[in-house]
C-alpha cells in the first residue's frame, strides 16, 4: 500500500463519517428541515450532534494529513516511517468517529492526540 492509497482510504472514511451523520441527522430532523436552506436548523444532540463534530473534525484533518503525504509521495523513495505513520494516523482516525460517535470522551482525546501526532511526524519526516 502507498501513502496516497492511504490518503484515499481515508478520503472514504470521511465520506462515510459525512453519511452517517447525515443518516443520524435525519432521524433528529424532518426532510424539510434538511433539504431547506438550514438557516435555522436546530442544534444536534446525541449520537447526531457527536457525528456532526466528528465529520467536521475528520474534513479538518484531511486539509492536514494531505499535505505531507502529497509532498512524501513525490520523494523518489518515501522513508518506511511515513507509511507507518499514515497507517497509524488511518486506524486513530477510524477509531476517532466510532469512539466520538459513542460518546466516550477522555478515550476520544486520546485517540484524536495519535492522529495529531502522526500528521505532525508526517511533517517532519516531509522536511
Amino acid at each position: 500500500m502507498t501513502l496516497t492509497s492511504i490518503l484515499a482510504l481515508y478520503g472514504i472514511v470521511v465520506l462515510v463519517t459525512i453519511l452517517a451523520q447525515v443518516l443520524a441527522a435525519a432521524r433528529k430532523l424532518d426532510l424539510s428541515q434538511l433539504a431547506g436552506n438550514r438557516e435555522s436548523l436546530p442544534s444536534l444532540t446525541g449520537m447526531a450532534g457527536r457525528l456532526d463534530r466528528a465529520q467536521m473534525n475528520s474534513v479538518v484533518a484531511m486539509a492536514l494529513f494531505a499535505p505531507p503525504v502529497l509532498i512524501l509521495a513525490q520523494q523518489p523513495e518515501a522513508p518506511g516511517a511515513a507509511l507507518t505513520a499514515a497507517w497509524l494516523f488511518l486506524l486513530a482516525r477510524i477509531a476517532y468517529v466510532v469512539v466520538y460517535a459513542l460518546g466516550i470522551a477522555y478515550l476520544r482525546t486520546a485517540i484524536w492526540l495519535v492522529g495529531f501526532a502522526m500528521i505532525f511526524w508526517l511533517y517532519l519526516l516531509a522536511l
